[in-house]
Formats: structure tokens, sequence, C-alpha cells
């Protein structure tokens, strides 16, 4: 049989934007000799669509449009992804759903069963488990259909049920797969070692069809992928674009199963994620402020591939305190790019507030209120720029920073997209020097001086801070696995440092709470995966 399989980029909510993409895809497909075509899960609306859900005429708009698709299809059927409204409203409002469309009509609808509440995941919020059939027929075929999540319960450790049970009674020829599955370092490793599983348990080929692009946070990488009935990849699609192929299941070509290069998946998913959430936003350009360091250097880069230097504003905003080697390596960075270029020193407005501030302060000594005047400039500066040239802010943060405070609201942390807010200190040099692999993007000085806020004199981050490579591996082990100090401990750093830094993560929730939302490319990010409360007391 052969397969379209229709990696697509749907934008949530955009139904008609979608169904264009759905019928463009189709007839490529069908011109390519597609026996049947897939597209991912709820590629209708997009995913996730969250409390669009809860809009009274959403779902009743995903039918008109389904129904406009389902009229367009020819004798080749395709299974599409949608929120199928349930007519009982006892329940939640939506089965999370595949429609089996061909020769102008919806032969028959697929209901996910398993609906996944942790992680980034919230779908029990609005969907019902589905209770359909799970095959159809084809071709001389039996083709069982599940959709995301219900694969993922192969060893029973996240839910009760498991479909795949049920799937492999069924004696199938097939097993196709639609997924939104997103993406973070070494997904698509562990992902592939579900879906050997699966084919173990059902003894049939697989057909694994996945989303691809950038949606809020989210990053999805597509690799769609095809496995015989040994486990073995006979076809897969690219990472991080939109893709549309056919598989002929009859004549695989065995996938050689390359290692990954982590830091290149990295740059590829930020550029995606950064130029979908500008793009899908209504924005053409970024803009950033440039300190000199490492972090914005990285960002504009990024910002450069993502929406071309044409559209990238890159501003310093020097302070008396401010080094003449940082000046001199922003515009070196800004030049390296080809971006446009401006300084607007702040050391004014900051002597301004300072003497408007200073009866209100007096007797008190000098302390990080005054440093943070100067991000707060900065933040003042920088989103004045943004409102009235219609550039979107892009905050520099890493999440080394992120996870202990060293930022300040309403200065360095103003913007509306933070880019790098998922990648540790020691990661964002790693990424540094992969960009410059070919030629220098970033000033080598950049990247070898000691990193620093500059906002008082001949300041460093270790001041303050352990050396990153120490503070990594306690963030690490406390914010993403979340170990204790005493385990901590145990693994060799030292008991104050530890108990300094967790206390720094946990008492910062609240400056996470209001930071720009940020592109997540590891398990565990700060945003929609990690609900901590601000106000709690608990202290391991």
């Amino acid at each position: 049989m052969k397969v379209g399989i229709a990696q697509i980029n749907p934008t949530v909510g955009d139904l008609s934007g979608n169904l264009n993409i759905l019928l463009g895809a189709y007839d490529k497909l069908v011109g390519k000799g597609a026996e049947l075509v897939v597209f991912p899960e709820l590629a209708l609306c997009g995913y996730p669509p969250r409390d669009l859900l809860l809009k009274k005429n959403f779902g009743f708009d995903c039918l008109r449009m389904l129904e406009e698709f389902a009229s367009q299809t020819g004798s080749c059927p395709a299974l599409v992804g949608f929120p199928e409204i349930i007519q009982d409203q006892s329940g939640k409002p939506f089965h999370n759903s595949a429609a089996l469309c061909s020769s102008g009509k919806m032969d028959q609808i697929f209901q996910k069963r398993l609906l996944p509440t942790y992680d980034v995941f919230d779908e029990d919020r609005y969907f019902c488990v589905g209770q359909n059939q799970l095959y159809f027929n084809h071709a001389g075929k039996k083709i069982g259909v599940s959709i995301c999540e219900d694969l993922w319960n192969i060893d029973g450790s996240l839910h009760r049920d498991n479909p795949i049970e049920e799937l492999a009674a069924e004696k199938l020829d097939l097993l196709i797969n639609l997924s939104a599955s997103p993406w973070h370092v070494h997904k698509k490793d562990s992902r592939i070692s579900i879906l050997q599983k699966v084919v173990k348990a059902v003894q049939c080929p697989l057909v694994y069809v996945n989303v691809t692009g950038g949606n809020d946070e989210l990053i999805f990488d597509g690799s769609s992928l095809a496995l015989n009935k040994s486990g073995q990849q006979t076809h897969r699609c690219s990472m991080f674009s939109p893709n549309c192929e056919v598989f002929d299941l009859q004549n695989p070509n065995p996938v050689v199963q390359e290692k990954e290069d982590d830091i290149e998946c990295i740059r590829q998913a930020l550029v995606l994620g950064l130029r979908d959430y500008a793009y899908k936003s209504g924005f053409s350009k970024g803009l950033i402020g440039l300190s000199g360091g490492i972090d914005s250097a990285v960002t504009a880069a990024l910002a450069v591939e993502a929406l071309g230097q044409e559209n990238i504003i890159g501003i310093s905003l020097p302070s008396f305190i401010s080094s003449e080697h940082s000046k001199n390596d922003a515009r070196e960075l800004a030049q390296n790019l080809g971006i446009t270029y401006h300084s607007l020193p702040i050391q004014k407005i900051v002597d301004s507030a300072e003497a408007e501030l200073g009866p209100l302060f007096e007797g008190m000594s000098p302390d990080v209120t005054e440093e943070n005047l100067q991000a707060r400039s900065r933040g003042l500066l920088l989103m004045a720029v943004s409102n009235k040239l219609g550039a979107l802010l892009l905050t520099t943060g890493n999440k080394s920073e992120l996870a202990v405070g060293y930022c300040t609201l309403y200065g360095d942390m103003c913007g509306g997209l933070a880019v790098i807010s998922d990648l540790p200190k020691t990661q964002v040099f790693e990424l540094a020097k992969h960009l410059n692999k070919d030629f220098e993007i970033i000033p080598q000085n950049t990247i070898d001086k000691p990193p620093s806020a500059e906002l008082r004199p001949d300041q460093k981050d270790s001041d303050s801070l352990p050396e990153y490579e120490i503070l990594d591996g306690i963030l690490h082990g406390y914010v993403e696995e979340g170990l204790s100090i005493q385990s901590l401990v145990e693994q060799g750093y030292g008991k104050e440092i530890v108990q300094n830094i967790v206390s720094l993560v946990d008492r910062n929730e609240y400056k996470r709470k209001q930071a720009a939302p940020g592109l997540k490319i590891t398990p565990l990010a700060f945003g929609i995966g990690r609900r901590m409360p601000i106000v709690q007391k608990y202290r391991n």
C-alpha cells in the first residue's frame, strides 16, 4: 500500500487556513499515487487548541470545515484529526477524533482512547474517552487507527487501559497513528523505542504521522515514519519542516538510524519555534537588546535565521558602567549578522530616575535597586521601539538565570518571546560555538569573556553565582529531576551551595510567572509543563 504522509504545519484556530493546507496536501499526495492519506492529530484546528474548545461555535465551525474537506475528497480516503462534538452535553464537550473521508463524505469516525493529563497536556479538561471501533477495511487490508497517546501506554505505566491490546487482537495488516507529539532533546529516540514495542505487540507494520511547527511554547518536529513488522524503520520524513511524502510499504527501504546531533537539533527547533511564534502572531520583524554578551548574541543569530537579517533590529543600550569591549562586541555582532543597528544610551534616563527617587531614598545606601534602574531603563526604551516599529521584542535570558532569578522584572525580562529560556548557560555557550562552526558569527571575545550583567563596575556573574557548570548541574537535578537537597549533596555538590541555589529557585517563582513565554526544548521547561505554586512553604 502507498500511504500519503501529510506532515503539515497548521496554526491553532486558523480553520480556513488549515483547511487550505489540508486540501493542498491531499491533492499533492493523491497526485503522487497515494492510496490512503493520513494527517496528524487535530490537524483541522491545530494542536493544542486548549480553551478555544470552550468557545460556543468552535466545534461547529470545525465540523463545517471538515465537511468541506470531505466534500472535496475522491476515491483515495484520508484520515483527518478533528475535535468531534458530543451531542450529549452532560460530560466533556468533545472527542479527540479522526474522520475517514472519501468520495465526498465522511465514512467513519475513530476516537482517541487515552487522554494525557501530565507534562504539557490537559486533554481530560476537554475530551471524553473514545468508544468507537479502532479499525477499517481498505484495499483488502484491515487497518487500525490510533491517536497519539493511544500508543504511549504500551508498558501500562501511564493509564489503566491499553488500546494496543485491543488492536493486537484484531490481527491487523497495518496500524496508523495520528500524532501531535511535541519535541524535546532525545524525544525522537524515546518515541521510536515506544513505537517498536507497539509493533512487536500488534505484529504488523506501523505508520506514524506527526505534526510539525511551533505553537506557543511547544515545538513539533514531525519526524513521521514507518516501521515494518520487525520494528525496522523503512521510511521517514525530515525533522522540523512540512513534508508530503508517499511511503510505499510494499517497497521498503530500510533507514539507517543515525545518532542525532543534539545541539544542531536545538538550533533547528529554536529557529522553527521563533519563526512560527512570530509569523503566526502577525509579526515579521524582531527586536533585540544587544549587550555584547553571549545570550543576546545567540538570540540575535537565531532570529536572523528565523526571520531574515533585513527584519532584525539590534539596539545597544549602554550606561556609564558598560565596558568598551561590550559596546564593541555588540556592534561587531550586528555587522557580522548584517542587521539594522542602533545605540541608545540610557544614562540620562537612569540619572533622572535616581534624582526623582533621591528624596524618597534619602539615608539609604545604594543597592540592587539602583542597579536595576539600568535594566528597567533598557526595558522602557526597547518596548517603546517595539511599539513604534511593530517589532517583536525577544528576551535574551537563559534557563540558569531564570531559575535563580538573576534577571530584572520589567527590565531585561521585557518582551514577547523568551527564545533561549530553556537553555542552561553552559548550553548557550555550546550553541554559540556551534553557530560559529563554519565562520565567525558571534565575536570570539563574546564567547571568551567572563559573563556579566554589567550593572555595577567590574561585575561578574560568578560574584553572585557558582560557576555555571556547577549551577547547571544543581538546577538540572533540582528542577528537572526533582531531587532533594540531600540527594544533590550526595552527588558531590557542596551543601551550602545547594541550599542557596534551591532557595533562589523557590523564591523566584513569582518572576517566572511574569516572564514571556519561552520555547520548550527540554523535558521540563519553566512554562506550561511546570505548575509550581508561587506561594508555598515546602522546603525539602
